[in-house]
């Protein structure tokens, strides 16, 4: 019997695991070459899997909402067209799954230690986390205040190495006194606020704040997040814990540039079956500006500065849902007006459809957000890491305007917006972050109205 094994697929530079969310066919079924097989989820993108191989799906290694690493075997097809019966082979187990049920019997075989007594929130911990956690002497309630970066905010072995690495900061006395503003005890359980560098605190003092605990009243209406909601909600939090932000606002006069896209789009659309909007023509703006100041377009890793070669923009999508999401324009300084359209209605399009691909996601060296389309003159956009800034564009609006000439200056209208940008205070500051959106707005006003496209 020749039987294929058909492992999760490397879906990203970035990617190492996916959640099992739907199996799209069944055990006993038969499944065709390419045939898509089941849905994952990454922390990126929702994608259907195809098949390797043409035969009878005999045997899935993941239930529903499981989460494979890549490289993981998730089923085996057999090739000879019948589902063979069940073989030894097939009756192993997940290798995660062995794992865990080693872990928990060497736990269990270990009596010099009292257990870790049950989490009060009814919060997770696998046995490997709870064993490790009782050779560091770490109580149940320290254990609960350590973030989690696995599914569903969980703790895995990085984050509690991490954290005991870190010198257990969440423990007040082995805390540095010198980030401790103040503190009040109260028998073994210190409370503490603190005044730390977002950037150091990475399994550390963060892990200390807590979410409220909201009580939803008899009239209210409890509505679960769904996962990609939970992903944003997690990757803003993230962002504003680690990057101190500062934005800067310029207003630009776009009359002229408002003035040729009215001129033009007519024959763009006749002649190139696309629509022109302001997007790509404040993209290629940005694009300029980027050439001109290269360190905001830039990551940081640890005490290094990365500065990127490629200018990769990404234009953050709202989704039906109402969910957002960011696809990538990559080399957008290679792509001329004509190209950079294309480019931002297919991946805009793509979006709402639900049709982007991992890699139409990754990469992003600068983001731009348009909170114009919503009717907002102006916003305070939160950086997508790990970029270093990210700017939103306001609605444009006629408004009445001074207009200065050699004859003197007049009264007139003018359509103006508001540009918001932020950036990470660690490495960009006032001057840089605020001499960009300047040149930002420069080249949106010296727009040529007599430009062929």
């Amino acid at each position: 019997m020749s039987q294929i094994e058909i492992r999760l697929p490397k879906m990203g530079e970035s990617v190492t695991e996916a959640t099992i969310t739907n199996w799209l066919k069944n055990v006993g079924d038969n499944v065709e070459m390419d045939e898509p097989l089941v849905e994952v989820a990454t922390d990126k993108v929702d994608n259907e899997l195809p098949s390797e191989a043409e035969g009878v799906l005999v045997k899935t290694f993941f239930e529903e909402n499981d989460v494979a690493q890549v490289g993981d075997v998730i089923a085996i097809i057999s090739t000879d067209g019948s589902a063979p019966a069940e073989t030894e082979t097939l009756k192993e187990e997940s290798p995660v799954k062995v794992i865990e049920e080693q872990v928990s019997a060497a736990v269990e075989s270990t009596s010099n230690k009292a257990p870790l007594e049950n989490s009060p929130s009814g919060k997770f911990f696998s046995p490997l986390v709870k064993s490790i956690a009782e050779k560091e002497g770490i109580k149940i309630n320290e254990l609960e205040s350590i973030s989690g970066s696995g599914q569903s905010g969980r703790v895995t072995k990085k984050d509690i190495l991490a954290y005991i690495a870190d010198g257990r900061v969440n423990n007040i006395a082995s805390a540095p006194k010198t980030d401790v503003t103040s503190a009040s005890v109260t028998s073994d359980k210190p409370t503490t606020s603190t005044t730390t560098s977002p950037a150091n605190n990475a399994g550390g003092f963060l892990a200390n704040i807590k979410e409220p605990v909201v009580v939803a009243g008899p009239d209210d209406e409890i509505i679960e997040m769904d996962r990609m909601r939970k992903m944003i909600a997690d990757h803003m939090v993230m962002s504003t814990h680690v990057s101190p932000h500062v934005t800067s606002y310029v207003e630009a006069d776009v009359t002229n540039l408002v003035n040729w896209r009215n001129k033009v789009k007519k024959d763009f659309a006749a002649r190139e079956g696309e629509n022109i909007t302001f997007t790509p023509i404040i993209m290629e703006a940005i694009v300029k500006a980027i050439k001109d100041f290269p360190m905001v377009n830039v990551s940081i890793s640890g005490n290094q500065i990365i500065k990127r070669n490629n200018i990769n923009i990404g234009m953050a999508t709202a989704l039906p849902s109402g969910n957002l999401i960011v696809p990538v324009i990559k080399n957008a300084d290679r792509l001329n007006l004509t190209g950079l359209t294309k480019s931002v209605n297919q991946m805009a399009n793509n979006a709402r459809n639900n049709q982007l691909k991992p890699e139409d996601i990754q990469g992003g060296t600068y983001t731009v957000t348009n909170v114009g389309t919503f009717g907002n003159v102006m916003g305070t956009p939160i950086i997508n890491q790990p970029q270093v800034a990210i700017l939103a564009l306001g609605a444009i609006r006629k408004v009445p305007s001074v207009i200065e000439t050699p004859d003197g200056d007049f009264i007139g209208i003018r359509q103006k917006m508001f540009l918001s940008h932020s950036y990470d205070h660690r490495v960009v500051d006032g001057a840089l972050g605020g001499r960009f959106v300047k040149r930002v707005a420069e080249y949106l006003e010296a727009f040529d109205t007599n430009r062929e496209f």
